[in-house]
């Protein structure tokens, strides 16, 4: 099967940590390795923002990538892609009107706005995983929200227009029927872990004497970061890494950090807070090999990979009980679910963890038993492949949703 996979901000060769690199990111690097494995050719198209860049390229997984051009070659800021959507959308009309794909699978809401346009009158049929909802997000963040004024309407369009979506978790499906969805139209394939690289026996990063705490993600508030450190006060025996963010020698530079680092000196906990800025996809498994316990508290979380990767490796998880969390994480058999921006439940949760060793290894074990039996890359291949060969076979109505 020939499929193409659009990804307009978020590249699959992308350095992780970064303001618009993450979990995303790894999903449609993963996805794609995975399809390939199971015998499909794959292409995916994202947004050129180097002019160094070859224009397509094989890599070593044996998926292509091709850049697509559209809008100056720089970075920018996703949220301010939208303007260069339809002559993304345009490039792609034009390469796949010679060279159809059998399916094209969209990541993220702009993504399916150039998506849309690429497939018009081609009778491409189309699947869109949204990764996260504007809905969600001007709910939590709400004059904080940059995302472009015509998200929320865009996103119901493209899901009543595309002919399969695909949600990463339980939350997201009950959005979107909240939304006016019909259920029938959706399918879940959630992110998926490389059980290879994330495992409990590896290289360990080295520790101090204290119990370990780690956290990862980007460095944004909505990631709960704060919520970690206030809840430090309450271990004084613990210490807390919190990876993600530019390079080290960069963190006096990024707002986010600076703000952290001053909570952390506020509370007194500031020496037992490290911050190593971005942690890199091979060093990854040995920070999470030398935690005792990970936590993710993040206010919201479309799916929120680091708790999988971490299950993964045997560690217990304390985690937010929010979007794809309230899947991965099964509350007292594979981790602990505690409310979000509670930085007493945190503390008291992974305290108790802390102080009983027995617990620990007996969550970390079923942590890795959920990961290898829900959350492997080739499942979620399989996963998303049948849905792809469903769409393919009942054809596309995609052109006919959109002139409706």
């Amino acid at each position: 099967m020939k499929i193409a996979l659009v990804s307009e901000h978020a590249s699959p060769l992308a350095a992780l940590g970064g303001a618009d690199a993450g979990g995303q990111n790894v999903h449609v690097a993963e996805l794609s390795a995975g399809l390939v494995r199971l015998g499909h050719e794959v292409t995916v198209y994202t947004r050129r923002d180097d002019p160094q860049l070859p224009d397509e390229l094989l890599v070593p997984a044996g998926y292509h990538v091709r850049h697509v051009p559209a809008g100056p070659p720089c970075r920018l800021p996703k949220d301010d892609l939208l303007p260069w959507m339809n002559d993304f959308g345009n490039w792609l009309q034009c390469v796949w009107s010679a060279d159809p794909p059998e399916v094209a699978h969209a990541h993220f809401w702009m993504s399916g706005y150039a998506t849309r346009v690429g497939v018009a009158g081609l009778g491409i049929p189309t699947a869109q995983t949204f990764h996260a909802l504007g809905v969600v997000k001007r709910r939590f963040q709400g004059a904080a929200d940059t995302s472009p004024p015509g998200r929320i309407t865009i996103e119901l369009e493209l899901a009543r227009a595309f002919d399969r979506v695909i949600a990463t978790c339980s939350d997201e499906v009950f959005e979107l029927v909240r939304m006016g969805l019909r259920r029938s139209n959706m399918s879940v394939a959630p992110c998926g872990v490389d059980l290879g690289r994330f495992a409990p026996v590896g290289r360990v990063a080295p520790k101090t004497s204290r119990r370990r705490i780690v956290t990862v993600g980007r460095l944004v508030p909505r990631k709960g970061f704060d919520t970690a450190i206030a809840a430090l006060t309450e271990l004084p025996d613990a210490e807390l890494v919190i990876a993600g963010g530019p390079a080290h020698g960069s963190l006096d530079h990024d707002p986010e950090a600076v703000r952290l680092l001053r909570l952390a000196d506020e509370l007194g906990v500031r020496d037992r807070v490290d911050m190593p800025g971005q942690v890199s996809r091979e060093d990854m498994p040995a920070l999470l090999r030398s935690a005792d316990v990970v936590t993710c508290t993040p206010w919201y979380e479309p799916f929120g990979i680091v708790p999988v990767e971490a299950m993964a490796c045997g560690v217990p998880v304390v985690a937010a009980a929010v979007g794809g969390m309230l899947d991965t994480v099964v509350d007292g058999s594979s981790g602990r679910l505690v409310p979000p921006r509670d930085s007493a439940a945190l503390s008291a949760a992974v305290g108790r963890l802390l102080a009983d060793e027995k617990t620990r290894a007996a969550l970390g074990r079923a942590g890795r038993e959920r990961a290898c039996s829900r959350y492997s890359w080739d499942r979620i291949a399989a996963d998303t492949l049948r849905v792809y060969q469903r769409i393919a076979a009942a054809g596309s109505t995609s052109d006919t949703a959109a002139a409706r």
